[in-house]
């Protein structure tokens, strides 16, 4: 739940490039977030003297075409079009959340469930959706009042994150490379001489990247690769699915 002081003590305002910006440092994809639509930031008052410019950021953008669990979700609806007509109609319609931060010393307060709850309705579409394996490790996109879907993960992600898990790294540290990268680094011989030998295993289907030597950028690349498990979300702005 997000804590009730704090939340008397932020606003969420109409963001901007700039918002994002400040926070994508602390997010394991990378700088760039391709055509958005909407931005919205978690900042605080001005009189409440929290130590922060921007909370936390999130960002709406055009959806992606062709995601079979959106078919699913939505029982077909855009299935059997013609490829114009389709991209068309989900661009009108579908708004997915492609960045969500909340900065480090912010989380764990209910916050991203709060900023998603309160801006779904503001994108002002009929549906909103996401993706991402934070969801999976903290079901804030469910909190929200989103519904999950899920596929089964490919069987090499399966076995990448059973080996951190054996060693002792869980998935719920997975959105931080830089602190994985740390505790592996920390492995004893034995286990870092295992891990090396599953990094490069898994890494075997993306040609010289198997030869990279130990690095924070190979773990994060690694670690980015095992958030493409299929987990989809999905919100139906009801008022406006009515009137449709």
């Amino acid at each position: 739940m997000l804590n009730c002081s704090l939340s008397l003590k932020t606003q969420i305002v109409e963001g901007c490039f700039d918002d994002y910006k400040e926070l994508a440092k602390y997010h394991y994809r990378n700088l760039k977030t391709g055509p958005f639509t909407n931005i919205f930031a978690l900042k605080p008052k001005q009189d409440s003297f929290l130590d922060a410019k921007t909370i936390g950021v999130i960002v709406y953008s055009l959806p992606n075409p062709g995601l079979e669990l959106r078919n699913i979700a939505t029982g077909n609806f855009f299935v059997g079009l013609d490829r114009k007509t389709q991209i068309s109609l989900l661009n009108k319609t579908v708004r997915r959340i492609s960045r969500l931060i909340i900065e480090p010393r912010f989380r764990g307060l209910g916050l991203a469930c709060h900023l998603i709850r309160q801006t779904l309705p503001l994108v002002n579409v009929p549906i909103i959706e996401a993706s991402g394996i934070m969801g999976a490790v903290n079901p804030f996109f469910e909190r929200a009042g989103m519904t999950a879907y899920s596929s089964p993960p490919k069987t090499s992600c399966v076995r990448m994150i059973e080996a951190l898990n054996s060693v002792g790294i869980d998935e719920s540290l997975f959105i931080d490379p830089v602190r994985v990268h740390h505790k592996i680094e920390m492995l004893t011989i034995k286990k870092h001489k295992f891990i090396e030998k599953e990094f490069s295993i898994f890494l075997k289907s993306f040609g010289n990247k198997r030869y990279v030597s130990s690095s924070p950028e190979r773990t994060q690349f690694v670690l980015s690769r095992l958030t493409e498990r299929p987990m989809y979300y999905i919100w139906f702005n009801q008022s406006l699915v009515a009137g449709r």
